[in-house]
């Protein structure tokens, strides 16, 4: 059996590249280990605290630091590439495969696979943890599916749109930053648009997995005009916009 050349090294090989590349680097591995224990960890504290509103649900209860999860979803993605711009060894990367998008391909999979198995495993046992602890019948249950699904869902489009940031940005720092932002901003300024404010900030990602988890929180005025479903597939769209263009300045790029 011949090992294959550089020039000829496809997207299997630069998948499983990807992995242990993934599951050596400590920043990444206790990024996503922090990002699987957010949720579990807000479910025990509200069962311990009792810090629910009346027309809270168990769902949306249970899972009231999924947002903090979802913003640590996107910082491994942003970490995936920006670590290899940091160490250097991006070079080593294009050597064994020069075919960046191919590259950039297998990271997208790496980051989308993790993120959406870590959000649905984690959220899952947040709300069978919230479903156990809470006073039984003070709260509305809510629909754990198929909302736990898009929550997950919510996961990997975020790993997806810090791996876009940071392959555009290129520095950890200002990586981490701009995703945050991204996450955040149209939620935070959407009151400032007038009458258009709840479409402003049905666009951000927070706001879609919020009304996925169906707390009180997540009302037409709050986080926008769009129900749960469409404003991910938005958030989405946008997402795999950002991304395709990110693979087009990577090719043309210089590491």
């Amino acid at each position: 059996m011949t090992t294959p050349s550089p020039a000829r090294a496809g997207y299997p090989q630069a998948f499983t590249y990807e992995w242990i590349k993934f599951r050596s680097v400590r920043s990444t591995v206790w990024t996503t280990l922090a990002t699987a224990l957010a949720p579990v960890v807000g479910a025990v504290f509200v069962a311990a605290t009792g810090s629910l509103r009346a027309d809270d649900t168990v769902l949306g209860g249970s899972l009231t630091l999924s947002v903090v999860a979802q913003m640590l979803a996107a910082v491994v993605g942003a970490l995936l590439v920006t670590g290899e711009y940091g160490s250097g060894t991006l070079r080593t990367t294009f050597t064994a495969n020069p075919r960046r998008a191919t590259v950039l391909g297998a990271k997208a999979t790496l980051i989308a696979s993790v993120m959406y198995a870590v959000g649905l495993l984690s959220c899952t046992v947040a709300f069978l943890l919230g479903d156990a602890l809470l006073p039984s019948g003070k709260y509305a249950q809510g629909e754990p599916f198929p909302a736990l699904f898009g929550v997950a869902g919510c996961f990997a489009v975020a790993g997806l749109l810090g791996l876009a940031v940071g392959t555009l940005v290129r520095h950890s720092a200002g990586a981490v930053t701009t995703v945050i932002g991204l996450l955040l901003l149209p939620s935070l300024f959407g009151p400032l648009f007038g009458d258009a404010r709840r479409w402003v900030a049905g666009v951000s990602p927070t706001a879609a997995l919020e009304k996925l988890t169906q707390t009180s929180d997540a009302t037409a005025d709050a986080v926008g005009s769009l129900g749960p479903w469409p404003s991910l597939w938005l958030v989405a769209g946008y997402t795999a916009v950002l991304l395709l263009t990110a693979a087009g300045v990577l090719r043309r790029r210089d590491t």
